[in-house]
C-alpha cells in the first residue's frame, strides 16, 4: 500500500535553474520553468520547461525521480521532446511571478513574489503541487539575494522574515493576454462567487487591461452585478474596452435604471453600437427610459416591479413573486393598478406575507399612497425616501399611469455620487 507523505516545501525559486539529469546521470539542462494543465489539474504540476543546448525540452513530471540535489529522470535527454510551453498551459514563473493576482479570500489584489510548492512521495516517484503564493517581503529577498549571498546566510536571514503566504485556494488569476486568456477561465470560478461589491473593489484596484480581463471572463449576469457597484468613471472605461457584443451581453443583465445612467454617460456612437446588439425587448426599454434626463424621478427608476390587478388575492401574489424575474429589490412592495396602468395602491411584502391566502390585495393596501411625477427632480426624491422611510417609491405619469419604481439602492447611489 502506497504512502503519501509531504517532505517538504520548496520555493519555485529555488528550483528555477536546479540542474536536470537523465537516467545516466548526464547533466542534460537547467529547469527554466514549471508547467501546469489547470484544467486538468489546478494544484499538480505536470511537467519540466528544461533549457538544454539543443533548445527547450518538456520533461513530464512522471518521468521526474528525485528532487533534491538536482532533478533526475528516468528518461533520456534525447527522449523529451521539443518545446517551451503551449495553449492551456499555465507557466509558473511567466504567469505567477510579478504578477497580479486576486485573493479571493482576503477579497484584494496582491503581487506574486514567489510560490511555494509542497513536494510528495507517492511510492518512489515525487510530485509537485502548489500550496500558496507568497506575496510578503520573504519571496522577494530569496528572488533578490539568490546567488548573491551564501546560501547559510540567505537562509538564516529568511527565517527570520515571516513569510506571507495565500493558499492557492483562495487565489484567482488575472490573464490580459488573449491567447492565453481560454486556459484561465476556470478560475474565476472563485471570483464569481464573491459579493458584486467585493468584486467591484477588487477591480477598482486592477489596470485597464486586467479589469477588461476579468470581465470578459465572468458570466454576464456576475459581470453586471459587479459593473453596477463599480464607480462610474470605471464603470465607462470597462464598457468601453469591451467589444460591443460582449458589453451589451452585460449591459442587457443590468438593472435597466442602472444601465440606462451608464448609456446616458457614453459618447453617442457608442452607446449606439452598444442598443444594435441587445436583444429588441431591451433596446426598446433602454431607449425609452435614456429619453429621461438622469436627474430626474423617471431618470433615476427601473422598469422591472411588480403590479397586480386590485382583484387578486394574497394566493395569486405570493404565485406572481415566484415567478417575477426582476431584481429582489423592487419586491419589497406590490403596486396595484387598474385596466389603463393607473396606480390605485401599494402592497408592502410584510402584510402580504402574514395574511391569509384567500385576502383580496386591495385590503393590504398601505396609507397613505406615496408616488412621484416623471419629472421630479432628484432633490424631491430623497426628500420623500427620507420623509416616509420607503423601500420603493413610485414613478407615474402626467395620468397617474405607473412607468418605474425607484429603490433605495438608487438612492444610496445617488448619495454616494454627490459625496
Amino acid at each position: 500500500m502506497s504512502i503519501l507523505k509531504i517532505v517538504s516545501t520548496l520555493a519555485l525559486t529555488e528550483l528555477l535553474g536546479a540542474p536536470v539529469f537523465d537516467t545516466a546521470g548526464t547533466r542534460c539542462g537547467r529547469v527554466r520553468e514549471l508547467a501546469m494543465l489547470p484544467q486538468e489539474d489546478r494544484e499538480r504540476v505536470a511537467m519540466l520547461i528544461v533549457r538544454t543546448k539543443s533548445g527547450d525540452r518538456i520533461l513530464p513530471f512522471s518521468s521526474v525521480t528525485a528532487i533534491n540535489g538536482g532533478i533526475r529522470s528516468d528518461a533520456a535527454c534525447n527522449k523529451w521532446s521539443q518545446g517551451d510551453g503551449s495553449e492551456g498551459w499555465l507557466l509558473l514563473a511567466r504567469d505567477l511571478l510579478d504578477q497580479q493576482v486576486i485573493d479571493v479570500f482576503g477579497r484584494k489584489v496582491v503581487r506574486v513574489n514567489d510560490v511555494d510548492l509542497h513536494q510528495e512521495t507517492l511510492g518512489n516517484r515525487p510530485s509537485l503541487k502548489v500550496a500558496s503564493v507568497d506575496v510578503g517581503p520573504r519571496g522577494a529577498i530569496r528572488r533578490l539575494l539568490k546567488g548573491v549571498v551564501p546560501a547559510v546566510a540567505l537562509h538564516a536571514l529568511l527565517k527570520k522574515t515571516p513569510p506571507r503566504p495565500i493558499p492557492w485556494d483562495f487565489v484567482d488569476l488575472i490573464e490580459t493576454d488573449p491567447a492565453r486568456r481560454v486556459k484561465l477561465k476556470i478560475s474565476h470560478e472563485r471570483l464569481a462567487k464573491l459579493h458584486p461589491a467585493d468584486i467591484a473593489d477588487i477591480v477598482e484596484d486592477l489596470a485597464p487591461d486586467e479589469r477588461e480581463a476579468v470581465f470578459q471572463t465572468l458570466d454576464e449576469e456576475v459581470a453586471a452585478g459587479a459593473l453596477e457597484e463599480v464607480h462610474p468613471k470605471v464603470q465607462k472605461a470597462i464598457v468601453e474596452s469591451l467589444d460591443s457584443e460582449r458589453a451589451a451581453d452585460i449591459v442587457e443583465e443590468m438593472e435597466p435604471d442602472a444601465a440606462a445612467d451608464l448609456l446616458a454617460d457614453l459618447p453617442e456612437e457608442r452607446t449606439s453600437e452598444i442598443l444594435l446588439e441587445m436583444e429588441p425587448k431591451e433596446r426598446k426599454e433602454m431607449v425609452e427610459l435614456l429619453e429621461f434626463k438622469e436627474d430626474t424621478a423617471a431618470g433615476r427608476m427601473t422598469t422591472e416591479y411588480l403590479a397586480l390587478r386590485p382583484d387578486y388575492t394574497a394566493a395569486d401574489a405570493v404565485e406572481a413573486l415566484r415567478n417575477f424575474k426582476g431584481g429582489v429589490e423592487t419586491v419589497s412592495t406590490i403596486y396595484l393598478v387598474d385596466s389603463l396602468g393607473t396606480l390605485i395602491g401599494a402592497v408592502p411584502l410584510a402584510k402580504l406575507v402574514l395574511a391569509e391566502p384567500d385576502t383580496p390585495l386591495l385590503a393590504l393596501v398601505q396609507e397613505p399612497l406615496i408616488s412621484i411625477r416623471a419629472g421630479a427632480n432628484e432633490h424631491e426624491v430623497a426628500e420623500l425616501f427620507d420623509k416616509y422611510n420607503l423601500l420603493t417609491l413610485p414613478v407615474v405619469d402626467e395620468n397617474k399611469k405607473l412607468t418605474g419604481v425607484i429603490t433605495s439602492d438608487d438612492i444610496i447611489s445617488l448619495l454616494r455620487a454627490k459625496l
